[in-house]
């Protein structure tokens, strides 16, 4: 796979808005759509995390991760990851997987949390949201509906489906396993409790798997939280799936390569070999949170490892 380095490539600076914007619109496309037979697929960039680039493999010699980086055409530093939203309609129901970031002024990421502007100028209504679901709870895809006057505008009888095992683990989340920049463990704690707290009568909690609408299957993977879960989407012999955190750019080729994010790094290794194994076998289609925008492709088998293949774009 080629990637192409936009000029804006691990950006960190504060003062950079990203991209102009000719006549109003996003000169960079922000949302794709997909149909899954009679389920209407959204995907939505809630815009990018510049992070430093041994957060894709810090279980590897440094020398070595180099070379992957310079063969993808990616800086050594840093680099943007995508963070990407999905809104799925079925059954008379409006879903939100994730939810972005939102906003944490203390760690400096100016480039995300554009989840609800861009909803916004999409049509899509919070109020129409019926339900919620969150692969995990980290901060980057529970801090949206942290933003000040985000749960105002949600409906009173919203619905949000998380594992069980998710909100038990961030009572008392253990880091010793993780590799993160400095300040992000602290934002991550504040960032689920007060989720937890704010939200705890809309919480509708599962053990290992629920359908939350027609065709919609969330399903606890654990790995990278305990309570790490993906959705599965499946309608008219068409099948999806959101793999949340479970797979990262280099996941396809280096899949026992550890991310900095992961709180169990080898569960989340045997997690991620699992899925795209089976994500190969059923030729179904992808996304993740964190794969290249608009993330939407297919997983194939490559010796002892797997090879991502982005779909082509359907204007």
């Amino acid at each position: 796979m080629t990637t192409i380095v936009p000029a804006n490539a691990g950006r960190t600076d504060p003062g950079y808005a990203g991209p102009p914007r000719v006549g109003g619109e996003e000169l960079v496309p922000s949302r794709y759509a997909v149909r899954i037979g009679d389920i209407d697929v959204l995907v939505v960039s809630d815009g990018v995390l510049p992070l430093p680039t041994k957060m894709l493999g810090h279980n590897v010699e440094p020398a070595v991760r180099a070379a992957w980086l310079n063969d993808m055409f990616l800086p050594q530093d840093a680099f943007d990851w995508s963070l990407n939203v999905v809104v799925v309609r079925s059954g008379g129901q409006t879903v939100l997987i994730d939810a972005g970031l939102g906003l944490d002024p203390n760690l400096n990421l100016p480039r995300a949390g554009q989840l609800f502007r861009r909803l916004e100028a999409v049509g899509i209504d919070l109020a129409a949201v019926t339900d919620v679901v969150l692969t995990h709870m980290h901060m980057d895809h529970v801090g949206g509906l942290l933003v000040d006057g985000v749960k105002e505008r949600l409906r009173s009888d919203l619905r949000i489906h998380v594992a069980a095992a998710e909100v038990k683990f961030w009572e008392a989340p253990d880091f010793t396993h993780v590799n993160m920049p400095q300040g992000f463990p602290d934002a991550l704690r504040a960032a689920a409790k007060r989720f937890a707290q704010e939200y705890r009568s809309q919480l509708r909690l599962f053990d290992e798997e629920h359908q939350v609408a027609p065709g919609v299957i969330v399903q606890r993977t654990g790995g990278h939280t305990p309570g790490h879960s993906v959705v599965r989407l499946a309608s008219g012999g068409d099948r999806l799936t959101f793999a949340g955190d479970a797979v990262f750019t280099v996941g396809f080729e280096h899949p026992d390569w550890h991310n900095g994010f992961e709180h169990d790094p080898e569960e989340a290794a045997r997690v991620r070999i699992r899925l795209l194994r089976e994500l190969a076998a059923t030729g179904e289609q992808l996304i993740a949170t964190h794969l290249p925008f608009p993330s939407v492709g297919r997983v194939a088998v490559d010796g002892d490892a797997f090879r991502w293949v982005p779909v082509f774009w359907d204007y």
